[in-house]
C-alpha cells in the first residue's frame, strides 16, 4: 500500500527523524532526506548509515521535492523559511509533523508509548531490549541509539520487528505526544523543563486520558525506592525478584524499575525480565563511557535540564576525586526559563574541587530571543562560589582540560542537540591518550 510513495524528511540527521526514516523504509515508503550538517560538509556518521539503509540524501535546497512527493516531514525545530518547506508550499505538498507521521505508522498496532521529562530514551530502550530478548519481536522507534543495537551499519535508534507490538518514545517538549493514543504508556517523571511545572503536569494529564489500557507512573512507582548503588550500576528488588542493572546512577535504576513493571503488566515473567535487563548496555550519550586514559575517565551525557544534570553529577561524583564538567545549553528559551533552577542545581552538585566549563548556547538560527546567554549563568554561579568558567570558543577547550586533569578525575561532557559535544569528548580522550606518558 505504501510502495512507491515518496516522503522527504527535513533535518534527517536528527535522532528522532533518523529513527522515523528507518521505520518508514521498513513500511515500504521511498524516503529522501536533507540536513544542514550535510550541506555544511560535516560528515556525520548517522548520514552514512541512513544512506546505507536506503535514504536518498539531498541538499536542503528544495530540489528533492517534486509534484510526485506525497509529503514532507518536519520537526518543530524546522523554520518556516526553510528551502524544503518553501518548495513544498510552492508545489502544494502536505507538510507533516514527525509525530503525526509516526502516529500513522502505529495506527492499528499494539503500542507502548514512553514519555516524561527525563529518562524517556533509556526506558524506551530498556523495554524494547527486554521484549526482543523475551521473543516478542517488537518494532522500536527511540529518541536515541541503544548501544546493544549499534554497529557499523545501523544507527541503533530503531529496531524493526515482525509482530504488531510497537514501542515508541513520545516527546513532551513540543507537545507532540498528544498525537498518540497508545494502549500502554510509561510516564517516567514530571519536572520543569520546556514548560512551567503546572503546565507540564496538565500536559501529561491530558496525554494520560488518551491511553486506552494502562499507565506506569514513575513518580508514584519510585516513592520510597532505595536501590543499592555502586560506580558500575545498581541492584534492587521488584516484587520478589532481584535486579542488577549495569548502568551508573539512581535515575537508571528508576528507569529500569519502570521498564520492569511495564513488561510485567504486558504479561512477561518478572524473573526473565530481570535476566534481560542485566544485559542492557545503555543508550548513546546517556552517561556513555567514551574512554579512559591513565586514571582519567571521559563520559558523555545528554544532560540539558536541571534534573538530568543533577542525575549525571550524582552518578559520578561519589566515585571520583573531581568532576571536570563541560555543559552547553541547547537553546536560549530553555536557558532563560530554567535559569534559577540551573543555578540552584549546579551550586549544589559542583564541589569546590570540581570545575565547570560552560559553552555558549547552541544557536540553530531562527527568531529566538538571544538576550540571555551562558555568560549570565556563569556570573550567577561565580557569585555563589561555584568554580565555573564561561568558554567562548570550544576549539581550545580540549587542550585546556587535558592540561588540568589528574588521575582519579572524571571529565563529564553534557548537552543536547549539538553533535560537537560528543566530538569534544572524543577529542579530550584522544588528547589524553597522547599525553598519558607524561604522568608515568
Amino acid at each position: 500500500m505504501n510502495e512507491g510513495k515518496h516522503y522527504h524528511l527535513v533535518g534527517v540527521a536528527g535522532v528522532g527523524m533518523s529513527a522515523l526514516a528507518q521505520a518508514m523504509l521498513a513500511r515500504g515508503y521511498v524516503v529522501s532526506g536533507s540536513d544542514r550538517y550535510r550541506d555544511k560538509g560535516e560528515n556525520l556518521e548517522v548520514l552514512g548509515k541512513l544512506e546505507l539503509a536506503g535514504v536518498r540524501l539531498s541538499a536542503q535546497d528544495g530540489t528533492a521535492i517534486t509534484a510526485q512527493t506525497s509529503g514532507i516531514v518536519i520537526s518543530t525545530a524546522i523554520e518556516s523559511d526553510n528551502p524544503d518547506m518553501l518548495a513544498a508550499k510552492r508545489l502544494n505538498i502536505p507538510v507533516i509533523h514527525r509525530a503525526e507521521m509516526l502516529a500513522s505508522l502505529v495506527e492499528g498496532k499494539k503500542c507502548v508509548a514512553v514519555t516524561g521529562t527525563s529518562g524517556k530514551s533509556t526506558t524506551t530502550g530498556m523495554i524494547g531490549w527486554v521484549l526482543e530478548q523475551l521473543g516478542a519481536d517488537p518494532t522500536v522507534v527511540n529518541g536515541a541509539p541503544v548501544l546493544n543495537w549499534c554497529n557499523g551499519k545501523t544507527i541503533g535508534n530503531t529496531r524493526i520487528g515482525k509482530s504488531d507490538l510497537w514501542v515508541i518514545e513520545a516527546d513532551e517538549s513540543d507537545r507532540s505526544l498528544m498525537r498518540y493514543k497508545p494502549d500502554w504508556a510509561v510516564i517516567t517523571n514530571v519536572s520543569k523543563d520546556h514548560f512551567e511545572i503546572e503546565e507540564t503536569k496538565e500536559l501529561f494529564k491530558k496525554f494520560s486520558a488518551q491511553v486506552t489500557i494502562g499507565i506506569v507512573n514513575g513518580d508514584d512507582l519510585t516513592k520510597g525506592f532505595r536501590p543499592e548503588m555502586s560506580a558500575a550500576g545498581s541492584s534492587f528488588r521488584c516484587g520478589n525478584v532481584a535486579f542488577q542493572i549495569n548502568l551508573p546512577g539512581r535515575h537508571n535504576a528508576e528507569n529500569a524499575l519502570c521498564a520492569a513493571v511495564l513488561c510485567e503488566r504486558l504479561g512477561f515473567n518478572l524473573g526473565k525480565v530481570a535476566g534481560a535487563l542485566a544485559s542492557f548496555r545503555g543508550i548513546q550519550r546517556r552517561l556513555e563511557l567514551v574512554g579512559t586514559a591513565k586514571g582519567v575517565t571521559v563520559i558523555d551525557d545528554y544532560g540539558h535540564n536541571p534534573m538530568k544534570i543533577r542525575a549525571a553529577f550524582e552518578a559520578v561524583s561519589p566515585y571520583c576525586k573531581r568532576v571536570i564538567a563541560v555543559w552547553r545549553p541547547h537553546g536560549f528559551k530553555p536557558l532563560s526559563l530554567m535559569m534559577n533552577e540551573l543555578v540552584g542545581v549546579l551550586a549544589e552538585v559542583c564541589r569546590p574541587s570540581d570545575r565547570l566549563y560552560v559553552l555558549p548556547v547552541y544557536d540553530v538560527g531562527g527568531t529566538a530571543d538571544r538576550s540571555v546567554n551562558s555568560d549570565v549563568l556563569v556570573e550567577k554561579l561565580r557569585a555563589l562560589g561555584v568554580p565555573a568558567e564561561f568558554v567562548q570558543n570550544a576549539d581550545t577547550l580540549a587542550e585546556t582540560i587535558v592540561k588540568a586533569v589528574k588521575p582519579g578525575d572524571v571529565v563529564l561532557t553534557m548537552g543536547a542537540r549539538d553533535p560537537g559535544i560528543t566530538l569534544l569528548a572524543r577529542s579530550i580522550c584522544h588528547s589524553l591518550e597522547r599525553r598519558k606518558q607524561r604522568w608515568e
